[in-house]
C-alpha cells in the first residue's frame, strides 16, 4: 500500500486512464507534476472507451 502512494506518476495515470474509460472530460485533469501523467492515461482510456472496452473490460486493460 505505501509503494503505491509513494508512486505518484503511475498513480496519476491510473487515475486518468480511470477517467478515460469512463468516458470523463479531459477538464477534470490535475494541474502540476501529474499533468502528464494523467492525460497520458487519459489519451489511452479513451481509446479503449472507443474500441469498446468499457466497465470492468476497461479496468481489466489497466496496466499494472
Amino acid at each position: 500500500m505505501r509503494r503505491q502512494k509513494r508512486d505518484m506518476d503511475r498513480r496519476a495515470y491510473q487515475k486518468g486512464y480511470l477517467a478515460g474509460v469512463q468516458g470523463r472530460s479531459k477538464d477534470l485533469c490535475p494541474e502540476g507534476t501529474a499533468h502528464f501523467n494523467w492525460m497520458t492515461g487519459w489519451r489511452e482510456g479513451r481509446a479503449d472507451h472507443w474500441d469498446g472496452y468499457s466497465g470492468v473490460a476497461g479496468v481489466h486493460r489497466l496496466p499494472i
